[in-house]
Parts: structure tokens; C-alpha cells; sequence
């Protein structure tokens, strides 16, 4: 078992990178431990393939500095909130331990993005009770339920909780979407053009990180959405600049 500080879940495998990618590089900055796993292969996605996808995925993973990825092989478009979908989160958060889990949008665009956070939210709870049993690598696991679950903000303009100031971070940010390089911009490219294939998004990304920091009194920042109470132990973790 690795523990790691926060794991990352996306239903697809750009999905922490649009969404979170700058909060994973502050904590990597900060000395935490990280992993992403992402839920299904992107196999409907119209540019690139699977083994195309799952390349890039790692590639990201590198550029952020984070040495653990995963990818649990959902149907993409069609897994469900079963037990079976359940099971293999719940297997995976037990292996790793995270203090912090970072998940799909509650509601969003992408009907996955949704259908992917209830799931990570249901399995997440589960993980904690003790007649749940699993096994990874044939040794009994022991239950293990994260502090919180923290909701990244994705295509809809929810309002967050809290933000994380990421100003110090936006250009790697963007350097690991960019690592996605068969979904997103490429004036090169000859795949058909999608929702978000075009530098307007990429635009949008920043403009929305941008919208935020200034909200904060920073250049840049990413919001989070939690269903439950957040506490904090020092004032000093406040960041609010005020004229």
C-alpha cells in the first residue's frame, strides 16, 4: 500500500488536468504525494485512440511530476453507479489511502462528469465501512474512508467553496492539457473539430482560472465544491487580498 496525500479521479483521461491539474502541482510543489486515476480509456472520444490516450495520459502525469496513474478500463459513455464500478473504487482508495480524494463536477456537460462524481462520492463512503471486504494482489485490504471529497469545477460555471490559488502553476497547467495533444488545439491537425479541439477552450480554461484568482485578489486560481463542512487549523492558509 502507497499512501498518498490526494488521488485524483476523471472519468475521462484530460478530465484533472482541465480541472485540477494547478492544485496538483501546488501540492507536489508542497511535498504531498499524488496519484491520478482515471476511470475509462476516452474510447468515444472523437480525435485519437485508446492507446493514444493512455500515452498522453502518462506523458501529463510526467509533466506534473506525478508518478502514479492509473486507468480502470470503464466503458466510457456507459458505466454505470453498479456495485462492480463501486467495488474497483472502493479497492482502489483502500490501496492507496488518500487523505483527500479530487473528483468529476457534480453536474456538468458531459453526462459521465456527473455519473462519474456520485460514483467516487458512494464508493468513497462505502470504503470505510468493515464488512465491505476486498483484496488487492490476494492480501485482505483494510477499510479506509478519506477525510474529504473535493468536487473540481469542469465545463458548467458552478460556484465553488473554496479556491486554490495555482497563479505559480498555470503555465504548467496548461502544459500538461496540452500533453492531450490529440484532443485539444493543433492548427496541424485533420481529425474533425470538437467542443473542445479549438484554441477558444484553451482560452476558456484560463479565462475561467482567471476569473477566479481575481476573485482572490490572485492572478490565477481553481475551485472546488464540497458537500461537506471544511475546517482549517491556521488563518495563515487564508488567502483573501483586500484594497
Amino acid at each position: 500500500m502507497q499512501k498518498l496525500d490526494i488521488l485524483a479521479f476523471g472519468a475521462h483521461p484530460d478530465d484533472v488536468e482541465l480541472g485540477c491539474a494547478g492544485a496538483l502541482l501546488v501540492a507536489v510543489a508542497e511535498g504531498k504525494k499524488v496519484g491520478i486515476v482515471d476511470l475509462t480509456k476516452g474510447e468515444l472520444g472523437t480525435r485519437g485512440t485508446t492507446s493514444q490516450r493512455l500515452k498522453e495520459a502518462q506523458l501529463a502525469a510526467e509533466v506534473m511530476g506525478i508518478g502514479v496513474r492509473e486507468n480502470l478500463g470503464m466503458a466510457d459513455g456507459f458505466f454505470e453507479n453498479n456495485k462492480e464500478n463501486q467495488f474497483a473504487i472502493i479497492e482502489t482508495i483502500r490501496k492507496y489511502h488518500p487523505t483527500i480524494i479530487f473528483c468529476n463536477a457534480p453536474e456538468d456537460r458531459h453526462p459521465d462528469h456527473g455519473r462519474a462524481s456520485q460514483l467516487i462520492v458512494d464508493a468513497a463512503f462505502l470504503s470505510g465501512l468493515v464488512k465491505i471486504q476486498t483484496t488487492h494482489n490476494g492480501m485482505v485490504q483494510a477499510p479506509w474512508r478519506p477525510t474529504q471529497v473535493f468536487h473540481y469545477i469542469q465545463s458548467r460555471n458552478l460556484m465553488p467553496n473554496f479556491v486554490v490559488d495555482i497563479s505559480a502553476f498555470m503555465d504548467k497547467k496548461m502544459e500538461a492539457i496540452l500533453a492531450h495533444s490529440s484532443q485539444f488545439y493543433d492548427p496541424n491537425s485533420t481529425e474533425p473539430d470538437t467542443f473542445i479541439s479549438g484554441n477558444a477552450f484553451l482560452e476558456f480554461v484560463k479565462g475561467r482560472a482567471k476569473e477566479l484568482g481575481h476573485q482572490i485578489g490572485v492572478d490565477y486560481a481553481e475551485g472546488f465544491i464540497t458537500q461537506k463542512l471544511l475546517g482549517i487549523r491556521s488563518f495563515e492558509a487564508i488567502i483573501q487580498k483586500t484594497t
